[in-house]
């Protein structure tokens, strides 16, 4: 079992514990030396993935000397955006993208697009529904309980945008997802919503108990707009995906954010330095034992109306990261034998040449707006 990481607070208080109980105070580390190039990450909560994340980063790129990423578990993504632009210590966070949206929109902190810069577009997670027996479709969870969250999560944030696209009017409760879990099995509501990188470490040991069961989530122009199409397999949850009846949903894209910070300060020194070797060490953390979704990751790809941190924006144009880009042909064959390949997994018809060149059309859009 793996260590859980411990908040900021936890380790200043036994690293303070081990000092007063050491028998040779003067061979411990100055305070100089150990606050060397610390860069502090929050992340979400330890059930998601970006948790494991954070560890990754740390294992590989954490030197014992001149450089130390420190993971923060964080308790919400609402409140990680706070904590970047206001608690002291936080240099860096993992948010998802539309989270930003939804600060920018709703003016909750003005002038964020100013403030707040990102190093790299990170992977997608994907948006999880799990129901219980009698709810076959999203359609029916109309005047349901369904949990989302709590308040503030970056889970209560897609699902209650992604009802709305869907014109679907739910009661939603605000639970953690274990909780949700546990009331779910007791019939007290309708179904669970979770955000994160699959497989989930919640649903991965569900053998479809009790026939629950994941929804699939309706891929029509208005989800597609804003979200990233996705779905399930039985790779991914053996217990709850039949083999060959994949469930179609959908993914939003995360991206790890850093703080106002002064330029020429030592924090923004120490980020500087973590951007190099973050970027330089890449391939190391696409191979095992690290998270599988690193391989979704393209350090080039841009997010849309916000600016990138300087350091890593000339990394990128010094090292030539842009990536190779495919001819309008090429995308559309792949992109006619990906939709030939779904409707023989799913057994559906399959689409006519206007209907792949609609589809194609409306993800070109989607893709102009939100990759550029």
């Amino acid at each position: 079992m793996k260590s859980p990481i411990l908040p900021a607070a936890a380790i200043i208080a036994l690293s303070s514990i081990a000092a007063l109980t050491s028998s040779d105070a003067a061979a411990l580390p100055a305070e100089a030396a150990v606050n060397r190039g610390v860069v502090q990450l929050e992340t979400g909560g330890s059930v998601g993935i970006s948790v494991r994340i954070a560890e990754d980063l740390a294992k590989v790129l954490n030197d014992g000397t001149t450089r130390r990423i420190l993971p923060v578990v964080g308790t919400g993504s609402l409140q990680n955006l706070t904590d970047l632009k206001l608690l002291h210590g936080i240099d860096l966070t993992i948010l998802q993208t539309d989270v930003l949206d939804y600060a920018k929109q709703q003016n909750l902190f003005p002038g964020i697009e100013s403030s707040i810069t990102y190093i790299a577009k990170l992977y997608n997670e994907e948006f999880h529904l799990l129901a219980r027996p009698e709810i076959k479709s999203v359609a029916d969870l109309a005047n349901q309980k369904v949990s989302v969250d709590l308040s503030g999560a970056a889970t209560a944030i897609t699902a209650g945008r992604l009802f709305d696209l869907l014109k679907i009017a739910v009661t939603t409760t605000n639970d953690d997802p274990e909780t949700g879990l546990e009331k779910l099995r007791r019939g007290e509501i309708a179904a669970v919503a979770l955000v994160t990188g699959k497989p989930a470490p919640l649903f991965c040991e569900l053998i479809g108990e009790s026939g629950l069961h994941f929804l699939a989530i309706p891929i029509d122009p208005a989800v597609t707009a804003a979200y990233i199409p996705a779905r399930f397999t039985a790779e991914d949850y053996p217990g709850l995906v039949p083999y060959n009846q994949p469930v179609d949903t959908v993914a939003v894209s995360t991206v790890l954010a850093v703080a106002n910070l002064q330029v020429g300060s030592e924090r923004y020194r120490n980020v500087a330095n973590f951007v190099e070797v973050f970027f330089t060490q890449f391939p190391r953390l696409l191979e095992a034992p690290h998270h599988p979704k690193w391989n979704e990751v393209n350090l080039a790809a841009e997010l849309p109306h916000w600016r990138r941190f300087p350091a890593a924006e000339n990394w990128i144009k010094r090292n030539g990261g842009t990536p190779v880009a495919l001819n309008e042909d090429q995308m559309r064959d792949i992109f006619a034998k990906f939709l030939d390949e779904r409707s023989r997994a799913s057994g559906a018809t399959a689409l006519s040449g206007e209907q792949k060149t609609q589809l194609f059309d409306q993800f070109r859009r989607w893709q102009g707006e939100h990759l550029r």
